[in-house]
């Protein structure tokens, strides 16, 4: 790695220092240290993003379309200092970063670039005004989508790049016209500094505010928390656990202005396995599984960690195909230590439930990652919502039912998710036409004979769900529908066109 990090917070351009620091705990290479952040860089961070917020929600779309464009090639040219650090901190291999991750994350800005050159995200309305319409006249009104405010945004342990720094939740509060304030994560702190001197260069090349951007590192809770309670935030974008997220969205509420917390907090990804498929494919369905729930050691909040299938030949030969598949893996690296202490904890409460059946178990050793499978019946799984917690690593259960009913009672019992997958063949159109209303309920993305794992970003892609994959059902944190999270309608009513924001008249 020929690149070695300053250790410092950015804070509206400027590269700050603290008396303390802490220090990166790399999966491979050289330790380095980063300053301690505070509650009073949070308040300093958020007095500049307060101060651009008027001049940056003003500019035209063209300006930000070509800021975001630019922050996307200020990160490619940077792109095998990225690759170096990354792969130190996160122990995730280079292919996955120089050639997914870090394309994802520059194509992501391009694609929120393009929809908010074309203006359909504002939804704007005009009814205009009928003077003369009985009984009483009705005035001209005009409405659009305008932006919210500074928006605080939590980086994400699992994607270094893509959900953290210059991820998703930046992208869209920044398309929309919203300074960010970043509490980067603690698993990649170089890497996280290297985003934010891409964004800071974007800021200086276009000439945006010095307080639209700013990227405070490390602290305690009281440094999360102080964020999030800030006054001047107006919503927060989080990736990442369900109890951290729950803490941080039930701040937001407590405060005297509460404010939308938009948190993605976990997902077991329940995939249902339907009689023809299972007894057709089973073999293949399952050795593709077992592929899906390994990929990146399991670190994917789209996880297929549940399989749900009928009993009988169908269901042995998923679990027979499976389990050579996953006897074949290798250890991986895990994203931090603390991934892989929660990860052994969370195989170990498994194969301690009862009514669960051990199929594969491994040792894990250190940071590492090794596959486990478990098997139970849907009458245990009814019985037992610890069944249904999500544990974050390649670790799978399958659910083994008696008949339909039984499997859509299954079904019934689904918390929130992010997705569910339907595996089926022509012949189980009844039977998929019967679970589909009811996970319909269940998740944000349903896919049909396929795996979860990779998210598209497109416009038509939900990355989101019920509570608690998510904690606000109505918005996705992937796709140009993520901007309108940091957008609210504003009706004008009889004004002059001399003065309503150019976006109306335009």
């Amino acid at each position: 790695m020929t690149y070695h990090p300053h250790g410092k917070h950015l804070i509206a351009g400027e590269r700050v220092g603290s008396d303390r620091t802490f220090s990166s705990e790399p999966a491979h290479g050289e330790a380095h240290a980063f300053s301690v952040g505070s509650p009073e860089m949070v308040d300093r961070a958020c007095e500049a993003a307060e101060a651009a917020f008027d001049a940056f929600a003003a500019t035209t779309r063209e300006a930000r379309a070509e800021f975001l464009d630019t922050i996307a090639a200020e990160l490619e040219a940077r792109v095998d200092d990225i690759t170096a650090t990354a792969m130190s901190e996160t122990g995730l291999p280079e292919p996955r970063i120089r050639s997914v991750e870090l394309p994802r994350t520059a194509n992501q800005m391009r694609l929120f670039a393009r929809h908010i050159r074309d203006g359909a995200y504002l939804d704007r309305r005009h009814d205009a005004a009928m003077p003369d319409r009985e009984p009483m006249p009705r005035p001209d009104l005009r409405m659009i989508e305008r932006p919210i405010g500074p928006v605080a945004v939590f980086g994400a342990s699992n994607f270094p790049l893509a959900f953290s720094t210059a991820g998703g939740d930046t992208a869209a509060a920044l398309a929309a016209g919203c300074p960010v304030v970043v509490k980067g994560h603690g698993a990649h702190p170089g890497t996280g500094e290297l985003a934010a001197e891409a964004i800071a260069a974007a800021v200086e090349k276009c000439g945006m505010p010095s307080g639209t951007f700013s990227l405070i590192q490390g602290g305690d809770r009281s440094v999360g928390q102080r964020l999030v309670q800030h006054p001047l935030i107006k919503a927060v974008g989080f990736t990442g656990s369900l109890k951290g997220g729950r803490a941080l969205f039930d701040l937001c509420a407590q405060r005297p202005e509460p404010i939308p917390f938009f948190g993605e907090l976990g997902s077991v990804n329940p995939m249902f396995l339907l009689e023809q498929a299972a007894a057709v494919r089973g073999a293949d369905i399952g050795k593709a599984w077992a592929g899906s729930l390994t990929m990146g050691a399991g670190q994917f909040c789209t996880n297929p960690g549940i399989a749900v299938v009928l009993d009988g030949a169908g269901a042995d030969a998923v679990r027979d195909a499976a389990k050579a598949a996953l006897e074949e893996m290798g250890p991986q690296t895990m994203l931090t230590n603390g991934i892989a202490s929660a990860y052994k904890g969370g195989a170990a409460a498994m194969a301690d439930q009862a009514g669960v059946t051990a199929i594969v178990t491994t040792e894990p050793a250190e940071r590492a990652a090794t596959p486990f499978l478990f098997e139970t019946d849907a009458q245990t799984w009814l019985g037992n919502e610890a069944l249904g917690e999500e544990v974050f690593g390649p670790l799978g259960l399958i659910v083994r039912c008696r008949d339909t009913t039984e499997m859509e009672m299954v079904a019934r019992t689904l918390k929130g998710q992010l997705t569910v997958t339907l595996h089926m063949d022509d012949g189980d159109a009844d039977a998929a036409r019967r679970l589909l209303p009811i996970v319909e309920r269940k998740a944000g993305r349903i896919l049909a004979n396929g795996f979860p794992t990779g998210v598209e970003v497109a416009d038509a892609m939900v990355h989101g769900g019920p509570y608690p994959a998510a904690t606000n059902f109505g918005h996705t944190s992937v796709g140009t529908l993520a901007i309108r999270r940091f957008l609210r309608p504003v009706c004008f009513q009889n004004m002059p066109e001399s003065v309503l924001p150019d976006d109306l008249t335009t």
